[in-house]
């Protein structure tokens, strides 16, 4: 399921449930909530859709962010 969320500089952002998360890194649910948990996080942390926080989403534009580097850091590391 994807929303859309208006970011502070006015431009809007998809959101993204778990599942479309797991889809775009080919990562599951476990990884990414240990990698959440990681100091400092090594992936995005989710935004609560609700007050009780029980619905999470990601930006897709961070997930975006967190693929390019995970291709800039391979890119580096083969040089």
């Amino acid at each position: 399921m994807e929303n859309k969320v208006q970011s502070s500089d006015n431009q809007v952002d998809t959101l993204l449930r778990l599942a479309a998360v797991k889809e775009a890194t080919g990562l599951g649910r476990s990884t990414i909530y240990d990698l959440m948990s990681e100091k400092p996080p090594q992936f995005p942390r989710p935004i609560k859709l609700t007050e009780r926080g029980k619905a999470v989403a990601w930006l897709a534009s961070e997930i975006a962010q967190w693929q390019r580097d995970r291709i800039a850091q391979r890119d580096r590391s083969a040089i």
